[in-house]
């Protein structure tokens, strides 16, 4: 496996990290550095960085942030983003993973892409619903700021510094399975 190879692997994992926290901006960020040269994608998903996808998906990264910030719309939004997030975290990792067997690329895409996307995203819905119940809706819109903000920083650690988006995305995840590890006590009883 070359060096190549395990940076376009942390890049997926990076930017699929980022869709489970907000699903179009990672896109639309590997959209703009497709399109610039930033990074190449695979053959068959280079239509990613054409023009025709950064005004899609840039139009449905400003409707997904502001949309993000009416509560219990961003609730709605949650429920149709979990699969979404599935599916745009194996796609960000297919389009990205160089130098692999079809196999191993789509195994690699589907349970380290669309697994970080869904875990991520299932954690940042559940933690809205918990917000949207306590104080009935209003610290939502603060949560979609540190979201948006998370994604932001994720995606361009992805995007520039693949290593450092790894690191982070395993804090993410050490801290949310910490955060679970606290509530499944009561949960159970």
């Amino acid at each position: 496996m070359t060096s190549e190879t395990i940076i376009s692997i942390f890049l997926g994992i990076g930017l699929a990290a980022s869709v489970g926290f907000r699903v179009f901006l990672p896109l639309f960020a590997l959209s703009l550095a497709s399109y610039f040269g930033v990074w190449d994608l695979n053959q068959n998903w280079e239509w990613i960085g054409s023009m025709a996808a950064i005004i899609v998906l840039g139009v449905a990264t400003v409707i997904e942030l502001l949309a993000y910030f009416i509560p219990w719309v961003d609730n709605l939004l949650d429920s149709m983003a979990i699969p979404l997030a599935a599916i745009a975290g194996t796609a960000v990792m297919v389009s990205t993973v160089a130098n692999l067997d079809p196999v191993v690329t789509w195994s690699l895409a589907i349970i380290a892409g669309g697994g970080t996307a869904t875990a991520i995203k299932g954690a940042s819905a559940a933690g809205r619903v918990v917000s949207s119940t306590t104080t009935a809706g209003v610290a939502n819109p603060v949560i979609s700021a540190v979201e948006t903000g998370t994604s932001l920083v994720i995606t361009i650690a992805s995007i520039f510094v693949p290593i450092l988006a790894v690191v982070l995305v395993i804090f993410i995840l050490i801290f949310i399975f910490s955060i679970y590890r606290k509530i499944r006590p009561r949960i159970k009883n």
